[in-house]
This record gives structure tokens, sequence and C-alpha cells, in this order.
């Protein structure tokens, strides 16, 4: 038994707990499996918008004559593009695992580890089973999620797949990939595949792509995708095959019409699952909820005294920067003993597809029965920078309640995903709706299209002829 003063599980936003605990001078213990920098770095937002700025490229290219530019799209270098992009996430998580190893106070086990009581863990040797156990009074599980395959799609143990983690380190381009799923990952990895040649068809059983976006956002993204892509939607996977090397999806509409959709390569992307089981939580007496996602308080405490939980395996939110947050007040908590309760002023995320979407606070459509706001919407055409994008059926829709608070901000076009910026910084710092309205913005900057937003639910949008 290796007794520390911190064990911290989990080398993705975790490592940051660990490394300030480290420099605190308490003895700590870092324990991953795979390479630091977890999802995010190595099998997810990191290489995944690397590879997404090769597709806007391409896609931008394809468009130029739109502007009276004469431009083609000669050749792409998949292979290369994905060597460049994986070597470049391989060599900082590598240079992680060189900073953990010579850190100060810190022991870093980058081996299989679980729970074996509320406050041990057991390692594995380099060799497998049989290492070390450790003990800590306090306990930090981030320890992350990794792709969920539903149990309803029959076929899964006899047909190769591709998950995200996967399908990020192809060495060969697909001909024609069949996507299944219809959230962030189908529509960014089909915007991918698509623009650097393949053939993509997309089946998801909602009626709209990124359903869980206000309805209007989901509603235009499914047109422009609809245009690039071969879509079934309102159908939900039942099976998948492989027929003489080729993937056959087939799929079930509800009321029960069937298609069968086939590829060469196929693409589950129907969500993601917390690692509690990975960890083995249950022998620690740790309480999860019927998905599996750890229940933690509001300062991120478990259900066993001394263990904190946060990021993907904790379910607040599932996204990097919301556990970069986290990090900070499991640090304060955990390893400072302050108490502090989480907070998550302006949180906002963003999926990268084409067009990107941005959204803030609450959709339309989950709003409280009776509650009273006002909405205001902006094109991009009608702004002078957004008619110059040629960006067709772009949008900024801002919701606002009856006392001026900004209760949701929804973007969808070029660079949704840095605008949102502009709202989740007013949010954080307490302005009002109509304080974002009048802020003097710079003309003709695309950001005009969130101020128009505002300013038509403000109803202060100037006049003129």
């Amino acid at each position: 038994m290796t007794d520390h003063d911190l064990i911290v599980l989990g080398g993705g936003t975790g490592n940051q707990v660990a490394a300030a605990a480290a420099d605190m001078g308490m003895d700590t213990a870092l324990v991953e499996r795979g390479l630091l920098g977890g999802t995010c770095l190595n099998r997810g937002c990191n290489p995944s918008k690397k590879l997404i700025h090769r597709a806007d490229i391409a896609e931008t290219v394809r468009h130029a004559d739109e502007f009276g530019i004469e431009a083609s799209v000669d050749g792409i270098a998949f292979s290369e593009i994905v060597d460049d992009v994986i070597e470049t996430v391989t060599e900082a998580a590598e240079e992680k695992a060189r900073r953990a190893r010579n850190r100060s106070n810190l022991t870093f086990y980058q081996t299989e580890g679980r729970f074996v009581g509320p406050h041990e863990v057991e390692v594995d040797s380099n060799d497998g089973p049989g290492g070390d156990r450790l003990a800590a009074e306090t306990i930090v599980l981030a320890g992350g999620s990794r792709p969920m395959i539903p149990d309803s799609i029959d076929g899964t143990h006899e047909t190769p797949y591709l998950t995200s983690d996967e399908a990020l380190r192809l060495d060969t381009l697909p001909d024609r990939l069949v996507v299944v799923g219809g959230g962030y990952i189908a529509v960014e990895m089909s915007h991918f595949f698509s623009q650097v040649g393949s053939d993509v068809t997309i089946v998801g059983r909602g009626d709209a792509l990124v359903a869980r976006e206000d309805a209007a956002i989901a509603a235009r993204l499914t047109d422009a995708y609809r245009e690039k892509h071969e879509l079934h939607l309102g159908f939900e996977a039942t099976a998948i095959a492989d027929e003489d090397g080729e993937r056959v999806v087939t799929a079930e509409s509800e009321g029960g019409e069937e298609i069968n959709v086939r590829g060469d390569r196929l693409l589950i992307a129907t969500g993601r699952k917390p690692n509690s089981d990975v960890w083995n939580v249950s022998a620690a007496d740790i309480e999860t909820d019927e998905k599996g996602f750890v229940k933690t308080d509001e300062y991120l405490r478990t259900s066993v005294d001394g263990v904190y939980a946060m990021g993907d395996i904790a379910g607040n939110y599932m996204f990097k920067h919301s556990g970069d947050n986290e990090a900070k007040y499991v640090v304060e908590n955990a390893v400072r003993g302050n108490e502090r309760p989480v907070e998550y002023p302006g949180m906002a995320h963003a999926i990268f597809g084409s067009p990107q979407v941005a959204s803030l606070g609450q959709n339309e459509g989950d709003l409280d029965e009776g509650v009273v706001y006002e909405v205001g919407t902006c094109a991009y055409d009608d702004t002078a920078l957004g008619v110059a994008l040629r960006n067709e059926g772009g949008f900024a829709k801002a919701i606002v309640g009856s006392g001026g608070e900004v209760l949701g901000c929804h973007i969808i076009g070029p660079e949704a995903s840095t605008m949102i910026h502009e709202v989740s910084t007013a949010v954080a710092a307490g302005a009002d709706a109509e304080l974002i309205a009048e802020t003097i913005h710079v003309h003709p900057a695309i950001s005009e299209v969130v101020q128009g937003a505002f300013r038509d639910a403000c109803n202060v949008a100037p006049s003129g002829l």
C-alpha cells in the first residue's frame, strides 16, 4: 500500500488538479491509462477541430467562384493531413507526460486503475494486473467518457465500425461513409469527411439534426446539410452488417418503414457515456445516476466523504471548457480546503460543422410555461459584412426576459463559435440585454449580427431609409 495526500484519477482536465496539488507540496498521485490530455487533446476537440479547419479551407475554395475568384480543389492529401494532426497532438500529450514524470511531489501512474474501496485505488503494473494499491483521504475522479454504442443495434459485435476515436485517425479516406447519429459529433464528422472527398449519408432518429439546439437553429442546420449530404432522418438504426466488405445499416421509422443504407465505412456517433464503470466506482460506494454519471453536490463532492468528481464523468456539462472551469473549483475545495460552490457564468457551447452553431442559455422551447420573454433575430444578410459573406440563412436569435435578462442566445453561420463570446462575457459580467444592444460595435464587423438580434429583442433597432 502506498499512501498519498491526494489521488487524481484521469489525466485529461484532472491533470490541472494534480499539478496544482503538487505545486502546493502535496504528495500527489496521477493515474491515467492512456495519453495525458484525455479525450479533448487526443481523441476529441483538438484533433477534430484541426481536421475540420482543413475541411473549412476546402469548402471555401470550392465556393470561390461565388466571389468572382477562379479556384479549384485539385487534390487533398488525406493521410498526410491526418498524420500531421495526430503527430501534433501526440507530441503535446507526450510532453505533458514528461512534465508529469519530472514534477516534484507528483507520481504519475500511466496504467489501468480502479477503486477497490472508498479511499483505495488499485493500479496495474506496466506488465498488467498485480501492481500497487494507493490510498488517500482525498481523491478526485476526473475519469472522462467514451463513445456510446446502443444495445438496440444488432450486429455491433460482428461488424467493423468506427467511433469518433478511430474516425479521427483513419489513414485511408472512405469513398462512401455512413454516419449513424444526429448530434454534434455526427454533424462535425460529416462536414469533415464530405469536404475532403467522401460521399456521406447520415441516418438519425430525430426529425432534425442537433435536435437539442433551439428548434429554429436545428431546422436551419438540417436544411443546410440536406443540400450537401444524403439524410435519412426519423429512422433509428436497428442493425448493422458486413456484406462482402460493404457496411450495411438497417434502420426503421416510427411508422415501420425500413431502409438499408450502404457504405465503405460506418461511423457510429450516437453520444458518449461516463467511464464510471471502468473506474469501478461501485467498489467505493460512490453514487451514480441511472445513466452512470457520478452524482455531485454544488461543491463537486460525491456521496463519499473526501471524494470529488469533475468533467464528463460527473455529467454537469460535457465540454472541455466546463471541465476546465470545474478544475478551478476542485483545486479550491479539495486541494486548498476552501468551500466554493461551482458556478458556470456565461456557459456556452459550439458545434464546428458547416454552418457553425453556437448557443448559450435556454432554447425557446425549454422555457417554462408562463415565462414572459421577447425574441429578436438578425440575419447575416441584414449586416454589411454578412452580405459579403454570401451566407444564406445564417442568423442570430436573442431570447430576452421581461426584466431585460438574457435568457438565451443562439447563432448559426460563419464564426458563430467566436461571436457567442460577446454574449457569454456580458452574461458573466451581469449585463442585461439592452447593454449588449447599445454597446458600440465596430462596423462592419460580423458581430453586428449579434447586436442586431438584441436590438430587435429590446425594440431599439435603428430606423432609416
